[in-house]
């Protein structure tokens, strides 16, 4: 694992202007999403139209979305295709090819997740800390607009952040460069006052290198990279020992 690590005792240079990313770093996508995608599997009554448990249906639509949503970060499909194809893709998989079944359980799907309000450990007190510190935050999300901002405002986040930026409002999607300059500017920032911080290596990690922008990697999972993040934390309270 090349990571380079933070000592305790060691404070980065200072920073103004602090970009966070949503899914995975703040907000447990991955809890949320077993949830909801739970309670789409009753509301269609699936468990009477497959052979197979719960489990092993989220661990196939896991598997289907890690891809298509790769896929999306390189351009290579639109979100409407993400939204619903990760579904049908799934269905396949347990044998029912439903388009329709595929798109009414996407729509069902993005109604019920931005409601769960499941944060990663220490998320509100951190952000308390780096707001009373004076931090201007911000969000880079490549989470779809209306889905994003609702997930905000049912979590209580959307009062710590001045700017959200989307792939939608931006049109760019990380890891392109364009998306982290367009927050740059809708901040008002200059480029070495503004710091990335997020979980994922290639969009988070790897866009903030294309940018020229300061990143720190949000290892939650302990995930090997071939990077080198400015900065690497466990946990988001190690938060503190950098800014």
């Amino acid at each position: 694992m090349n990571n380079k690590y933070t000592p305790v005792s060691v404070k980065a240079k200072k920073y103004t202007h602090l970009f966070f990313d949503l899914d995975h770093t703040l907000w447990d996508f991955d809890t949320n999403a077993k949830e909801t995608l739970s309670e789409v599997f009753k509301i269609f009554n699936l468990e009477a139209r497959i052979t197979i448990a719960f489990t092993d249906f989220y661990n196939i639509y896991s598997h289907h979305n890690t891809i298509l949503w790769d896929r999306y970060h390189k351009g290579f499909i639109s979100s409407d295709d993400l939204k619903w194809k990760r579904m049908w893709r799934t269905l396949l998989d347990c044998k029912i090819g439903d388009e329709v079944l595929s798109k009414e359980m996407s729509a069902k799907f993005l109604e019920i997740l931005p409601t769960k309000r499941i944060l990663f450990e220490y998320t509100i007190e951190i952000l308390e800390y780096l707001l009373e510190k004076k931090y201007s935050m911000h969000l880079i999300t490549n989470g779809f607009e209306k889905t994003q901002w609702r997930k905000l405002n049912n979590s209580d986040l959307t009062k710590y952040f001045t700017h959200v930026i989307t792939s939608e409002g931006s049109s760019a999607v990380k890891p392109a460069k364009e998306i982290f300059e367009y927050a740059i500017k809708k901040a008002e920032a200059n480029l070495e006052e503004c710091i990335m911080i997020g979980d994922n290596p290639e969009a988070d990690i790897q866009g903030a290198i294309n940018a020229g922008m300061d990143n720190i990697f949000v290892n939650h999972i302990n995930a090997s990279t071939t990077l080198t993040p400015t900065y690497t934390i466990y946990n988001l309270k190690e938060l503190e020992n950098i800014l």
